[in-house]
């Protein structure tokens, strides 16, 4: 399996009405410091159709990673947050403490590993 479907299927886990930071995901995908490769996995992520809860994932600090090449999304992202009842200030930040996701995994390393093709899972991940 490729690395984008890893982050994917962790993302998929995160429950309604709660977040996660990209670092979080690259950390339970089994890919410490890929924060930004979890980034260019949902950028690519098709907003209308995908099962991918892509906006539930936010930066580090709280906020939502704007950017000028998400064509809207950054106000999309934020409406369907506010929808899950997750409350910004008036920064627009979250507060991570109320509404981080506490997952209870991690992923067991065994079931990833590296080989010509790059990142496989060999088993049902999650």
């Amino acid at each position: 399996m490729a690395a984008y479907e890893i982050i994917y299927e962790v993302v998929r886990k995160i429950p309604y009405g709660q977040v996660a930071t990209y670092g979080q995901i690259a950390a339970l995908a089994n890919l410490p410091g890929q924060a930004r490769l979890v980034g260019y996995a949902l950028f690519r992520v098709d907003t209308r159709s995908s099962d991918v809860p892509w906006h539930r994932v936010i930066n580090a600090k709280g906020q939502v990673s704007e950017s000028p090449f998400r064509n809207g999304a950054d106000d999309l992202q934020r409406v369907l947050l506010e929808e899950e009842g997750i409350q910004f200030s008036a920064s627009g930040t979250i507060d991570l403490q109320q509404y981080r996701w506490r997952s209870p995994l991690p992923l067991n390393p065994s079931h990833l590993n590296y080989d010509e093709h790059g990142l496989t899972a060999t088993t049902d991940l999650i």
